[in-house]
């Protein structure tokens, strides 16, 4: 005996069919969760740190140099009881003083407003140290901005006087 289902048998079939999909369909497409305060309360100490749940992913991201803090990041997200872990953690070497003494030595060079200016630059940790003389206050402003914006520099300090 050869029988076709019915129109309502199909209905309810499609019926009972999307209500079991939903839920799972729905849980799938979840928006992420911000989870990043509860990381750095729990002591995560990394750079510009974002961490984020979707679903029952735990998604990590931020820069250190020191690749014991990017793994302490993930054992801190499966002591919190998250079991998938994707660590994106970028670990990038320091940058070297020497390099950073340059850099600045070079910016402060190129930059026409401080002609004239006097300058002596160290750095130490990435913490820049800059004296000398110049010959208006707002060149002082514009020597430690440049400072700032040089890769690897954490501070800047200055002791220069205007002549």
């Amino acid at each position: 005996m050869n029988r076709k289902p019915t129109r309502s048998f199909r209905a309810a079939l499609l019926v009972s069919l999307a209500v079991a999909l939903v839920p799972a369909a729905a849980r799938a497409q979840s928006e992420p969760v911000d989870l990043t305060a509860m990381f750095r309360s729990a002591g995560a100490d990394i750079t510009d740190l974002r961490v984020y749940q979707i679903s029952d992913i735990i998604l990590i991201r931020g820069t250190t140099a020191d690749r014991g803090k990017a793994e302490n990041a993930s054992r801190l997200a499966r002591n919190l009881g998250y079991q998938r872990v994707a660590n994106l953690i970028n670990v990038v070497e320091p940058i070297a003083d020497v390099n950073i003494v340059r850099s600045a030595e070079g910016s402060l060079g190129r930059q026409r407003a401080l002609d004239g200016c006097k300058f002596h630059i160290d750095s130490l940790n990435g913490i820049v140290r800059i004296g000398g003389s110049v010959d208006r206050e707002l060149q002082k402003d514009v020597a430690v901005e440049l400072l700032r914006r040089i890769d690897g520099v954490k501070e800047v300090h200055s002791t220069l006087r205007v002549l």
